[in-house]
């Protein structure tokens, strides 16, 4: 492994306050809690280190793959012969002038919509009780409740390895259901992004965020480990009421099962495989369109051994 040796001499020449891990369970580091190793695993603190890792594992000849808080990714069981690079330190949120909150890439949305909150700004109530992280939810425009990060971002600082840093303006950002520019673009990298709130009420904005939370509860497993929706909405269907429909409420396939709580969720009840959700997914694909003629695309992100 080449580029392993390269890889640990750099960092240790040049990032020696970064933290890297050796053969890191994956399965630790995503809402899954599924995944083999990762050769390594690197943890920059802020953009500057980022930027010098990735430009460290591309002269090294190191795959890279980047996480945020891993709510949204599936890895496989054998592991990764990869340099990950969680931002999970970059969590910086700053506020440098009223209603303007700037936060890296690393810091969770339901942090920095709790943040608001108690600030009175509002705006991003929908975000409490979204697992994601900021770099995350900008890339696939997360949302929830009627809300998306895309009414309330101002602009995204990304990297972009042929032509360097770019602080992008929201309408530039081309955002969508579960899309943005940087969909177009995996091999950006978020930075930050800025978010600009409206001022209101600390009590009202709190009783609304408690109430989604408490609708999020009644509906959702959260209970079990999973990855969120697992299918994104196919237009002018709803995922969960296909899924239902073609009788895969409860569904498993090992570990793994459809909630019988909501269809849209499939859920590690124990003990479940990258595997055995990959089956179950393909399954219920092949039901539903059996059954409806409508090929359910996954919202969640399977990485690739």
């Amino acid at each position: 492994m080449a580029w392993l040796t390269l890889l640990d001499k750099k960092i240790a020449d040049y990032l020696p306050d970064m933290t890297v891990a050796q053969d890191e369970p994956l399965s630790r580091h995503c809402s899954f809690r599924i995944g083999g190793a990762a050769r390594r695993m690197a943890f920059p603190k802020n953009g500057e280190q980022l930027i010098l890792l990735q430009a460290f594992a591309e002269e090294c000849g190191a795959r890279t793959i980047l996480l945020g808080r891993g709510s949204n990714v599936l890895f496989p069981d054998e592991g990764l012969d990869a340099l990950v690079i969680s931002t999970e330190e970059m969590d910086e949120i700053t506020s440098p002038e009223p209603g303007l909150y700037v936060a890296r890439a690393g810091a969770t949305l339901n942090r920095l919509a709790l943040q608001a909150c108690r600030d009175g700004y509002t705006g991003l109530e929908f975000a409490h009780g979204i697992p994601g992280s900021v770099g995350g939810g900008v890339c696939m425009n997360a949302g929830a409740y009627d809300g998306e990060l895309r009414h309330v971002i101002e602009w995204v600082e990304a990297l972009f390895p042929e032509e360097g840093v770019r602080r992008i303006p929201c309408e530039e950002m081309a955002f969508g259901y579960r899309h943005s520019l940087l969909s177009d673009h995996p091999e950006a990298i978020v930075l930050s992004a800025a978010f600009r709130l409206t001022k209101g009420d600390s009590t009202e904005i709190r009783a609304k965020m408690d109430d989604l939370m408490a609708r999020r509860k009644k509906s959702q497993p959260l209970e079990f480990p999973s990855a969120g929706s697992t299918f994104k909405r196919p237009a002018g269907y709803f995922a969960g009421r296909l899924i239902e429909e073609a009788d895969c409420k409860g569904l498993a396939v090992g570990g793994a099962q459809v909630s019988e709580k909501h269809a849209g969720f499939v859920i590690n009840r124990g003990g479940a495989t990258c595997a055995d959700v990959r089956g179950l997914i393909a399954e219920v694909q092949r039901r539903v369109y059996e059954r409806s003629g409508v090929m359910l695309e996954p919202e969640v992100c399977i990485i690739e051994k």
